[in-house]
């Protein structure tokens, strides 16, 4: 945590300005600084903040005018010179600086200003100058050939006083000399002095304790339109207690857990070193406590966080598992499978907390797994499902946009290495800056950004490594990834669908437990509500604006009911009726005009009920009755502007209806209907009997028969041009022929998204999801994992493709093809 916070800041503070001069300047600021900022260029310093997109976003943020009102004065000086600033805190969390450049001729630009007046003082027979330009005050002294300014009369009468320093620390004076005088600026923080200027804007500043990260750090700025980074040294006592001295004498190795944290991680953050004991020396020394060292971690080079939708989890990178695997499953109270991972459950939740302090605080684990030589450790068991399912698709982190933009600019091997999205920076900043440093970040649009920072250990000293850069952009992969998984309270009884948001123009998932609870789910992973029915989907649950106004309502039919519901699932009436006896068909829903006229069908053995917008019973539909039970869902085709409703009849008749429920089509054949559905192919109702019998009926009630040889269990759909069979583990599209492993396979499926169709089908024996083009041609990257038939839509408008689907039993897992 002292790691994010100080990062958080350094990108604040250089918003300020900068200097270089030979060390003797240092003499010229009094003991205690907080902070130095020197500036090789003040002009060149500026035109960097200016065309720096990182900083033109951060410009409106109430914190970066609260630091920048503090040192506004110093736009009135010659922008040619180089300079150096020091922070002083004069009184509680009230920091003042002082300036100090060589002396020339034109030390204030002030042609342009008309509010401006000028005083002399004295002080201990000196004399000094008070410039009040605009809204700014600065307090001027000349001595030898520097002239010093002040925003505070008592720092600068303080230094009249005293006079130079004769006691600047070897320690600064050797960071001083190590900053990159090509750069425009370097910051010099010392941490035992400025804690205060970090902590005034977080939240009990008093438990952050920011002072016991390092004694002095000294950082270059470096800054273009896409990019700015610092880069530089931290050094710390060994006497005091500092966090950075827990890599001391250990040698950096590359970081891991970019290869385990799922695709869609907001943040990562790993320490890693060569030699655990001397870790644990270290440690015991932070920690000020004696116990025995524990062999048993002695393998772990790594301890990781993965933040990840506000969740974490902790990563321990290990050469050797199997006696700390011994020793964690002392520990266990019961494992279950996911996707042939085990996953066991601990009754020891401090267990990580306890070993690693103060690398891992805060943290429950009640749950972990072991994927080849790494223990990843989770609160929650949907994010260990996550992890998983990321890791077994490849999608990880390491492969993303963020992370390779990051890794270009850092060093290959890391003591402490911390990336993140935009997502997981304000999410820190809203779990440690005060409520008003959050609300600014969240105007700030930094969505194609990577924040980043490292830490190297050295002899007596470490590398400090800072960047927020664009990312890099790749040419698409065709990647398909894990976006999230979801755990119902119990097993699923319904394949998920999208459904569309009217609100956001976004596509949720709908699914229903056995329990009859439906679930609304969100584009991002969160339930929205759930509500118990009487009983268990039929079918398709359609979508409809009944009251023609763009908001969109649910429409289907239970065992015994039709509902409509709203989008927080709350009835509309009177879409709540319940039919005696129960044995309802899917719904089906007939928009004859496409102007939201609706008829909403509904069949319960023999009889059918057609009902209008305002649930009244549509008198002018004249097929109430038929002859024999209906077995389908009825559909209804439109065709040379002449509708066609087709019923299935348990007697094997087909009937084929127009609008008002006359026959319009007499079929003579009497057909052992398969349980696929009715479709318009080549302008022929077009279906298949269980014997694999292709039927194609013309508007003239011609039919037309193809014996395929398919088994009684195939799978059929079809578009107006595109036929697709499924027979045992042969998929065929449009007479192409493709032969999968074998297994037990789902009906296909066939969408038509953005000019382009797939088809899909799953083995659900094998929990394997297949996507093919319409020319029999795989998607690149599937199969992927899951146990059902998909829905496909563009979820959030990306124009990139989502896919939901059940996981296990009692979950759903959505997809994202890139």
């Amino acid at each position: 945590m002292k790691f994010r916070i100080l990062f958080l800041f350094l990108f604040i503070l250089s918003c300020t300005q900068k200097t270089t001069t030979t060390d003797s300047v240092l003499d010229y600021f009094p003991q205690d600084a907080a902070a130095i900022i020197k500036i090789n260029n003040l002009s060149n310093f500026k035109s960097e903040l200016k065309n720096s997109e990182f900083f033109s976003k951060t410009d409106e943020s109430r914190l970066f005018k609260t630091v920048i009102n503090k040192v506004n004065g110093i736009n009135f000086l010659n922008p040619n010179v180089s300079c150096t600033i020091g922070f002083y805190e004069l009184g509680k969390e009230n920091f003042e600086f002082l300036y100090v450049s060589n002396k020339h001729s034109s030390f204030f630009n002030l042609e342009k200003v008309s509010d401006k007046t000028i005083e002399t003082l004295t002080y201990e027979n000196r004399e000094l100058k008070k410039y009040t330009i605009e809204d700014n005050t600065l307090f001027v002294f000349e001595v030898d050939d520097k002239i010093i300014a002040s925003s505070s009369q008592m720092l600068l009468e303080n230094f009249i006083r005293v006079g130079k320093n004769k006691k600047v620390s070897n320690k600064l004076r050797k960071l001083f000399n190590t900053t990159d005088n090509s750069k425009s600026a370097s910051i010099l923080i010392n941490l035992k002095k400025g804690e205060n200027l970090i902590t005034a804007n977080l939240k009990n500043a008093s438990s952050k304790n920011i002072s016991t990260f390092a004694d002095w750090i000294s950082i270059d700025l470096s800054t273009d339109s896409n990019k700015t980074s610092f880069s530089g040294i931290a050094i710390a006592n060994d006497s005091i207690k500092n966090f950075i001295n827990l890599f001391k004498d250990t040698f950096p190795i590359s970081e891991k857990v970019g290869a385990i944290a799922p695709k869609n991680t907001d943040a990562i953050l790993s320490f890693s070193f060569n030699d655990y004991n001397k870790f644990v020396s270290n440690q015991k020394k932070y920690l000020d406590r004696v116990q025995q060292t524990d062999t048993l971690f002695s393998t772990i080079e790594e301890i990781g966080i993965i933040y990840l939708n506000k969740e974490k989890a902790v990563v321990l990178n290990s050469f050797g598992t199997d006696n700390l695997t011994k020793f964690i499953n002392q520990f266990s109270s019961g494992g279950s499978s996911y996707q042939g991972i085990e996953i066991i459950a601990l009754n020891d939740k401090d267990f990580i907390s306890k070993g690693f302090n103060p690398l891992v605080k805060n943290f429950e684990s009640n749950f972990y797994s072991v994927l080849e030589n790494t223990f990843v450790f989770a609160s929650k068991k949907e994010t260990l499902q996550n992890i998983i399912a990321n890791s077994k698709s490849g999608t990880t982190f390491n492969k993303t946009e963020i992370y390779t933009t990051a890794k270009l600019a850092l060093a290959n091997e890391s003591s402490l290495l911390f990336i993140s999205n935009q997502t997981g920076i304000q999410n820190f900043l809203e779990l440690d800056f005060s409520p008003q440093i959050f609300k600014d970040s969240k105007k700030i649009e930094f969505d194609d950004y990577v924040f980043a920072a490292q830490v190297v250990a050295d002899i007596d000293f470490y590398h400090l490594n800072i960047l927020a850069s664009k990312t890099k952009k790749e040419i698409e992969t065709n990647s398909v990834g894990p976006l999230f998984t979801i755990e119902l309270d119990t097993d699923l009884v319904a394949n998920p669908q999208f459904v569309k948001n009217h609100r956001t123009n976004k596509q949720e998932i709908i699914v229903q437990d056995k329990d009859n609870f439906l679930y609304l789910i969100s584009s991002d992973g969160k339930v929205l509500w759930k509500k118990q029915l009487n009983g268990r989907v039929q079918g398709k649950i359609h979508q409809v604006d009944i009251y023609k106004n763009g908001r969109l309502q649910l429409a289907f039919c239970t065992n015994s009911q039709f509902l409509i519901l709203d989008r927080n699932g709350e009835e509309v009436k009177p879409f709540n009726k319940t039919y005696e006896g129960g044995n309802l068909n899917p719904l089906a829903v007939f928009d004859y005009d496409n102007n939201k006229n609706y008829r909403f069908l509904i069949t319960q053995g023999k009889k059918i009920f057609m009902y209008n917008n305002k649930g009244d019973i549509v008198n002018g539909f004249t097929y109430k009755e038929a002859e024999s039970p209906i077995i389908a869902t009825p559909e209804h085709f439109q065709l040379n502007k002449k509708d066609y409703l087709l019923f299935k009849l348990e007697n094997n008749k087909l009937k084929i209806r127009h609008r008002a429920g006359q026959d319009r089509i007499k079929v003579s054949n009497t057909i052992d209907f398969s349980d696929n559905g009715i479709f318009l192919y080549k302008n022929k109702f077009s279906l298949t009997d269980k014997k694999g019998i292709f039927y194609q009926i013309d508007t003239k009630g011609k039919v037309i028969t193809t014996n395929f040889n398919l088994n009684q269990d195939h799978g059929m759909f079809a578009t107006s041009k595109t036929l697709v069979l499924m027979n045992d583990n042969i998929l065929s599209i449009k007479g192409k022929k493709v032969e999968l492993e074998l297994g037990v396979y789902t009906k296909p499926k066939i969408f038509y998204i953005y000019d382009k169709i797939y088809v899909a089908v799953t083995d659900i024996q094998n929990q394997k999801i297949y996507l093919y083009d319409s020319q029999a041609k795989p998607i690149s990257n599937f199969p992927v994992y899951g146990s059902s038939i998909i829905d496909m839509v563009d979820m959030d408008g990306d124009k990139k493709l989502e896919l939901v689907a059940k996981d296990q039993e009692n979950s759903i897992i959505v997809y994202k093809i890139n």
